[in-house]
């Protein structure tokens, strides 16, 4: 069964830390990019970080802040989210988009960050 899957979120206080992990199964994430996509209450979903082989991107809301990392042994890409703000709230997805298939492109269901006090 394919299927991609994101753990690691929980409430965290401003200026606080959390390590989000995608995990796939039924699929290997070499051949994939993958990219982690906020969704916060009333706003658009939309890309902050990406890893595609090795090359890595970052919006400029979360760059110096955020790492995105891969785990090809573990089939995982792990997102560690430091000096977190509250503008951090959201549910955070995981896409896996193939290098090499069109059209073949998996979400995962999501994690909650809420960043509160």
């Amino acid at each position: 069964q394919v299927q991609l899957v994101e753990s690691g979120g929980g409430v965290v206080q401003p200026g606080g830390s959390l390590r989000l992990s995608c995990s796939a199964s039924g699929f290997t994430l070499d051949y994939y990019a993958i990219g982690w996509f906020p969704h916060a209450p009333g706003k658009e979903r939309e890309g902050v970080s990406c890893i595609k082989n090795t090359s890595t991107y970052y919006a400029s809301s979360v760059k110096g802040r955020f790492t995105i990392s891969r785990d090809n042994a573990k089939n995982t890409v792990a997102l560690q989210m430091n000096r977190l703000k509250p503008e951090d709230t959201a549910v955070y997805y995981c896409n896996a988009n193939s290098l090499f298939m069109a059209g073949s492109n998996f979400w995962g269901q999501g994690t909650q960050v809420p960043v509160s006090s």
